[in-house]
């Protein structure tokens, strides 16, 4: 439905997967107009909820004054969040809900909404440099004031433009890089002695994030075409109240989930590229086929092996035991404790390095973009194109 601004009108907000209807009251002192608004779940409701609202300024009048003027960032996020909640899957409301806490609130909370500046929004940067935080974590928390601050507007707060115009940041580099060929050795020798030896070649061969990794079932891996489906993925759903199992997970409206055990849940990836088919490496093929003669889970590829602190055998894999034997096969090997993640990136530069063209290797990567995939992509320096072909199959071989 296209927006339609008049008095007494309602316009659905698609961003917000919310109903919104306006009643203008006059005007302000500053010769401003004034409205009331609304906002519902469905058409119907908010429709009543205005008709509700007029039947109340009949009787008591418009406010005195615009109470959007006097809102400050701290009351503004506060019925923000409640929003948020129910919008965005856990682990980015979480970052959100800390952004919020943390750093904008703190900084500028007191602020009036109406009166909040360029300056104000640095002045959140400035705090998290000075706490000794990254620019990607600056860059991130700039993401959720900015996208407050556009909401904020949309609900029809006068918000300065200076504000909204407040220049972005720029993420840090990652430290996090390619993996150098004679290290990717090492490391699948250590990892071969490993029961699910599968589970570290995978991570050089396919790119897997390690939730893809974890969330693989059985079903998912097609041996007779050769190929992986990566269309969920495992995820710790929150409960509504923290250790109450009984009243149910956090979760936004129309997110997709299955649940496995306790707050364990198969979720599907962030963006629709994430959900792919990616080809199955023969290396990893022959491995994995010995691999389910002997696996403890019929469903999950690489489920819980340990039986450390009451987890079920065969469960679902958590990350933390999960990143703890990746640690403990870079010590064995004798390289620099990589973060997982480096693997991921390690696949990516080898891809490129073969010549494989970038729109392959974003659908591998299951990136959205070309520019996401780019930021995996690490040249090695002083080795020429059939050198680290070489090195690849070196590598696969040894595997």
């Amino acid at each position: 439905m296209a927006r339609d601004k008049g008095s007494g009108s309602v316009y659905y907000d698609k961003q917000r997967d919310r109903w919104r209807g306006a009643l203008e009251v006059g005007y302000n002192t500053k010769g401003n107009r004034r409205q009331v608004r609304v906002s519902a779940r469905t058409k119907r409701e908010c429709i009543q909820k205005l008709a509700d609202k007029r039947r109340e300024l009949a009787v008591s009048g418009p406010p005195a004054e615009d109470v959007r003027e006097q809102t400050t960032i701290k009351g503004f996020s506060d019925e923000w969040l409640k929003d948020e909640v129910e919008r965005l899957d856990p682990s980015a409301y979480d970052t959100t809900k800390a952004a919020v806490s943390n750093w904008i609130v703190p900084t500028i909370g007191k602020r009036r909404l109406n009166l909040v500046t360029a300056r104000d929004v640095r002045s959140v940067h400035t705090a998290i440099r000075d706490a000794g935080r990254s620019e990607s974590t600056v860059a991130r928390y700039h993401g959720v004031l900015m996208r407050m601050l556009k909401d904020a507007a949309r609900d029809g707060y006068p918000i300065l433009q200076s504000a909204l115009l407040a220049e972005s940041v720029a993420p840090g580099k990652s430290d996090r890089d390619a993996i150098p060929l004679e290290h990717v050795a090492l490391i699948l020798e250590q990892a071969r002695l490993e029961p699910d030896y599968s589970r570290w070649l995978a991570a050089f061969l396919e790119g897997l994030r390690p939730a893809e990794a974890l969330g693989l079932e059985w079903d998912r891996v097609d041996f007779e075409r050769g190929a992986l489906e990566i269309s969920w993925q495992l995820k710790a759903l929150p409960y509504n109240k923290p250790r109450d199992r009984s009243s149910g997970f956090r979760m936004p409206r129309g997110y997709e989930s299955r649940q496995i055990e306790h707050s364990w849940h198969f979720v599907r990836p962030k963006t629709d590229a994430g959900d792919r088919w990616i080809p199955l490496h023969s290396a990893l093929a022959a491995e994995l086929q010995a691999w389910r003669e002997e696996c403890p889970s019929d469903t999950l590829v690489w489920p819980n092996i340990t039986g450390v602190r009451a987890r079920a055998y065969g469960g679902p894999r958590e990350d933390k035991p999960d990143r703890a034997t990746w640690k403990r096969l870079c010590e064995q090997a004798g390289v620099p404790d990589y973060d997982l993640y480096a693997a991921r990136h390690t696949t990516a530069s080898l891809l490129r390095d073969m010549g494989v063209p970038e729109e392959i290797i974003t659908m591998i990567m299951g990136h959205s973009s070309m520019l996401s995939t780019k930021a995996y992509i690490h040249t090695t320096m002083a080795k020429a194109s059939k050198e680290l072909e070489r090195a690849t199959k070196q590598i696969t071989g040894h595997a």
